[in-house]
C-alpha cells in the first residue's frame, strides 16, 4: 500500500518563536488524534525556514509519523558557496526530508533540470530523502504541452538515478497555475496527471515500484478540497502551501484520507 503523506511547505514565512509555535499546536493536535488512517511512514513533513529547523526537530522527535524536512539545499558538501546550505549540514540538525524544484526555486532562482538533477544525487548520498517538484506553467497548459513537460523535467531531474535511489523520492505535482493563485486543477485533472507520472515510473523502473510510489498534489490545496483530491486514486496526499501556516487547517487536510 502507498504511503499517504502530507507535506507542509511554510515557505519564507514565521520567525523561529512562530514556528515553534505552529509546530507544536499541530503535533498536539496528532497526539490527541493519531495518524491511523495515514499508512505507512512518514505521514506528515513540515517544510519550515531554515533557521527553524533545529527547534522543530526537537517538538516533533516524539510523535510518531511527523518529520521536519528542509526547503531547498546545495549541490556541494562546502565551500566558498555563500549563503547555501548542504545536505549534510540539513540531517545534522534534525531533518530527515528536502525540498527540491519548487517552482518558485525554477522560475525566481533559474534553477535548471541539470542544477536539480545535481541537488538530488547530492541529497540523497548524504542520507536526505527527496521531496521532487514537477510542474507547468498556465501558458504551458494551453498549449497542451503539459505532458511533454513533466515528463522533460522528470527524465532530466530523476530518470537517471538508479532505482535503489529512486526509492528515496517522493513526486509532487504542482500545477504552477494554481500555485498560491486560489486556482486548482480540478480533481480529473489531477488525477489524469498523477496517472501519467505513476506510468512514466513504470516504464522506467517498473510496475511493482510505481504501483508503491507516493505522488503529492500540490497547488491550492486546502482544507476544502483536500479530500476530494485525496479521493483520486493516483493522488496520495499533498504538498500544501498556505494552508499549512493554519494548525486547524493544516490538521483538517490531514484528516482528509
Amino acid at each position: 500500500m502507498r504511503k499517504k503523506i502530507v507535506a507542509g511547505n511554510w515557505k519564507m514565512n514565521t520567525n523561529v518563536d512562530e514556528g515553534k509555535k505552529l509546530s507544536q499546536e499541530i503535533c498536539e493536535m496528532i497526539k490527541k488524534k493519531p495518524l491511523k488512517t495515514i499508512y505507512g511512514s512518514p505521514g506528515v513533513i513540515l517544510f519550515p525556514p531554515f533557521v527553524h529547523i533545529i527547534e522543530i526537530a526537537k517538538i516533533i522527535k516524539d510523535v510518531e509519523g511527523v518529520f521536519v524536512g528542509a526547503q531547498n539545499c546545495y549541490s556541494e558538501l562546502s565551500g566558498a558557496y555563500t549563503g547555501e546550505i548542504s545536505a549534510p549540514m540539513i540531517k545534522s540538525a534534525g531533518a530527515t526530508h528536502v525540498l527540491i524544484g519548487h517552482s518558485e526555486r525554477r522560475k525566481l532562482f533559474n534553477e535548471s533540470n541539470k542544477m536539480l538533477a545535481a541537488k538530488t544525487s547530492f541529497a540523497i548520498e548524504n542520507g536526505l530523502n527527496v521531496v521532487f517538484c514537477c510542474g507547468e506553467s498556465l501558458e504551458e497548459r494551453e498549449n497542451e504541452i503539459h505532458f511533454e513537460v513533466i515528463r522533460r523535467q522528470l527524465k532530466e531531474g530523476l530518470f537517471w538515478l538508479d532505482i535503489e535511489s529512486f526509492s528515496n523520492v517522493i513526486i509532487a505535482y504542482e500545477p504552477v497555475w494554481a500555485i498560491g493563485t486560489g486556482k486548482t486543477a480540478t480533481p480529473d485533472q489531477a488525477q489524469q496527471m498523477h496517472a501519467f507520472i505513476r506510468e512514466l515510473i513504470a516504464e522506467k523502473y517498473g510496475k511493482e515500484l510505481a504501483d508503491s510510489f507516493s505522488i503529492l498534489y500540490g497547488g491550492s490545496c486546502n482544507a476544502k478540497n483536500a479530500q476530494q483530491l485525496f479521493e483520486q486514486e493516483d493522488v496520495d496526499g499533498g504538498l500544501i502551501g498556505g494552508a499549512s501556516l493554519k494548525a486547524g487547517d493544516f490538521f483538517k487536510i490531514i484528516q482528509s484520507f
